[in-house]
């Protein structure tokens, strides 16, 4: 598949580095509104080509765009993908809103091009495993999981965090992606949320960089809890905070009738899962047994790429539609104090089997 990347910033190299590896993926172009930020990737890799956002969108021998603009340009820069008939892969989220969203799927299925979104670290091994743990049985039926991401704040790193802490932005919106998207392939859809939020402080403190010192208004909801009612009847516990300090939790944990899981962080793409089976006297680290190894972000694109024409991707609209769903939904249930239903599902991703490097493309 050739690709195509609208926005050049921090993010980039990630999947360049993977791109590197991906034998399915090819990058020919790049885009930003600042040309010199594009004219500098470009520079670091044979045979690109650094172009303005409408030409790149023009190029015939660009048959998918990634786009990793900002949030907000999402829905805006994958219309237009979509309109000169390009396929279209977008960093989380898939749009600000779910009514853009909504757009970006019904163009898309319109023009008969495929639309895949990050995060596509529910692909690899981590996860994975988490995953086939659950398909064999080795829990037991599912009753429960918990999902738990804190921190004090991005301020104290970022130099321009004003984003978080504003519409948009918040602990939710900004994790929540990884987490929900995680929650669902090893669960499956969510029917109705309930939530609650609040916020300790009004302003923020930048920790770094030029604006060191300056106060960013917070405009936000800056912790969120959620409770995320599964068709399966398994019910799953959201903790999201950007004022908590630490915490000692799993980043998720499922609950079976015969056991339960530790699953690693859904922000990185392998790591640890641990097993406790009931009646056993310790916590057993089960081996690898699913997903893509050594993989990294890029690989969603690469499985899109090898997906049968007609099918949805793993990391794909759907998914990614559901879960901003079910978290936009959580934040109107804290404000109303009220359950809300989810319209949409999302059917269960396919798993992964065990895929080395050197031959990661669907399977």
């Amino acid at each position: 598949m050739r690709v195509g990347v609208i926005g050049c910033g921090a993010i980039i190299a990630q999947y360049l580095t993977n791109f590197r590896r991906l034998d399915s993926i090819e990058l020919v172009a790049v885009a930003d509104l600042d040309p010199s930020r594009a004219q500098a990737v470009a520079d670091s890799e044979e045979g690109v080509r650094a172009l303005s956002v409408d030409g790149l969108l023009a190029a015939d021998d660009v048959d998918l765009v990634l786009n990793l603009t900002i949030p907000a340009a999402h829905a805006e820069v994958a219309l237009k993908a979509i309109a000169a008939g390009k396929s279209v892969y977008g960093e989380k989220p898939l749009a600000a809103t779910t009514a853009e969203a909504r757009t970006v799927l019904e163009a898309a299925k319109a023009a008969g091009v495929v639309v895949g979104c990050a995060p596509d670290t529910v692909l690899g091994t981590g996860i994975q495993t988490a995953r086939k743990a659950i398909d064999d049985g080795l829990i037991g039926a599912p009753i429960s999981a918990t999902a738990t991401m804190a921190t004090p704040g991005h301020e104290r790193w970022h130099p321009n965090p004003d984003f978080y802490y504003q519409p948009g932005g918040g602990p939710l919106l900004d994790m929540g992606p990884y987490y929900v998207s995680a929650l669902v392939t090893l669960l499956g859809p969510v029917v109705s949320v309930v939530g609650a939020a609040s916020h300790t402080r009004d302003e923020r403190t930048i920790g770094s960089g030029p604006r060191q010192g300056q106060k960013v208004p917070v405009d936000i909801d800056s912790h969120v809890t959620g409770v995320l009612v599964h068709a399966t009847g398994a019910l799953s516990t959201l903790f999201m905070s950007f004022d908590a300090v630490k915490t000692k939790s799993p980043n998720i944990e499922i609950h079976g009738e015969q056991g339960s899981l530790v699953v690693p962080d859904p922000n990185h793409f392998d790591g640890e899962v641990q097993l406790f089976a009931l009646g056993a006297d310790d916590w057993e680290t089960l081996p690898v047994t699913a997903g893509y190894v050594d993989s990294g972000r890029g690989f969603g694109i690469a499985d899109l790429a090898a997906t049968p024409a007609g099918q949805e991707p793993r990391a794909g609209g759907e998914l990614a539609f559901h879960a901003l769903e079910v978290m936009e939904s959580v934040l109107e249930s804290a404000k109303t104090g009220q359950a809300v239903s989810i319209r949409s599902t999302a059917s269960r991703p396919a798993p992964v089997p065990l895929v080395e490097p050197a031959t990661a493309v669907r399977a």
